[in-house]
């Protein structure tokens, strides 16, 4: 079992969620961030208190996330792995028809809220050689037309590659999940015949179990169907 201490940013509902109940069954000790601090709870409560802990935050707010990361790693002693999940749509496809005040909003989850994440943990798990993990998409490798979202998916995707480079200078490692349609609250309707969020949970435990010697950059999965 590990000893490791996870920081999961999204954490409350899809795959955040399911990712730490899956580190959680593997031992990892939980710093759960998200905005709404009622699912958390109960997320930590389902986990157990003394292996998890609630630190509401708006990944879009520097200093919330900071006050969150900084209490977490007070709380367990460290960190080891990030998984740097909290993510937003639009649901105003294309760039013709597109909403700019959806734009912010996007720009300021997935991408700022990204930057702001690595920021604020790169030097908590320098001292461990600790592992970076993001969720970017298959909409992150491929041309869709007009996808604004699609585009912000690339920025994490370029992003995610960037920084293993920059983290393998002190021994860190850093994975980038591309997966495809997943069944989430994403989605106003259900999409049961395409990726479930467990499915994403497994690959994120994969590359954080692999041997230290072995930094698995790219993990990229797709429904069957």
């Amino acid at each position: 079992m590990s000893k490791k201490v996870m920081l999961i940013t999204g954490a409350s509902s899809g795959i955040g969620r399911a990712t730490a109940l899956s580190a959680a069954d593997k031992g990892y000790k939980l710093i759960l961030t998200a905005r709404s601090e009622d699912k958390l709870n109960k997320l930590v409560e389902e986990v157990g208190r003394d292996q998890a802990l609630a630190a509401p935050a708006d990944v879009t707010v520097y200093k919330q996330l900071k006050s969150a990361i900084d209490s977490g790693v007070e709380h367990f002693g460290g960190l080891d792995v990030v998984f740097a999940n909290a993510g937003t749509g639009l649901s105003q496809p294309g760039t013709e028809n597109g909403e700019p005040e959806e734009w912010d909003q996007l720009i300021d989850v997935n991408v700022k809220g990204l930057l702001w994440t690595a920021k604020l943990t790169l030097e908590k798990l320098k001292p461990r050689k600790g592992h970076f993990i993001i969720t970017s998409s298959v909409a992150g490798r491929i041309p869709l037309k007009g996808s604004i979202y699609g585009a912000s998916k690339w920025f994490a995707y370029g992003f995610g590659l960037n920084l293993a480079e920059e983290m393998k200078e002190w021994g860190g490692r850093c994975t980038t999940i591309c997966p495809g349609m997943v069944n989430t609250p994403f989605f106003d309707e259900a999409k049961p015949d395409k990726l479930d969020a467990q499915d994403v949970a497994d690959a994120v435990i994969f590359a954080t179990e692999a041997p230290q010697r072995s930094s698995i950059r790219e993990v990229m999965l797709m429904p069957t169907h």
